[in-house]
């Protein structure tokens, strides 16, 4: 089991089991909520518990996007039609055991920064 919290500390995730699928995302949406890039993780919905009051803000009508109402720290992305959750990476509590997979929407990525770590690239 993996644990994780926003900066506060007002929302708290466990994870249990596998994690998956663990990215970089590159698009607008991530850069502008994030500030940069967004790395993510993803689990089953079943798998993952959330405590405290998470303000969810749907970006595109497809997905919405979680973050912590007090210290905005954006913590998840859930897909309208999928049974996973994605999470921060980086809001999981000491080290990890995992290593990033891929990059994702690196079409929409930001001009002033290079992708150099020879992990594969997906256009979206």
């Amino acid at each position: 089991m993996r644990e994780g919290s926003c900066l506060c500390g007002a929302v708290t995730f466990t994870v249990e089991g596998e994690i998956a699928g663990v990215s970089v995302c590159h698009c607008g949406q991530c850069r502008k909520q994030s500030g940069h890039v967004w790395a993510s993780g993803w689990a089953k919905d079943e798998a993952v518990t959330i405590s405290g009051d998470v303000r969810w803000f749907d970006a595109v009508g497809t997905a919405k996007r979680g973050f912590c109402p007090t210290c905005g720290s954006f913590l998840f992305w859930v897909a309208h039609d999928e049974d996973t959750i994605s999470f921060a990476m980086g809001a999981l509590d000491g080290a990890t055991g995992l290593s990033l997979g891929k990059h994702i929407f690196v079409r929409d990525k930001g001009d002033y920064y290079d992708i150099t770590d020879g992990l594969p690239q997906r256009a979206q």
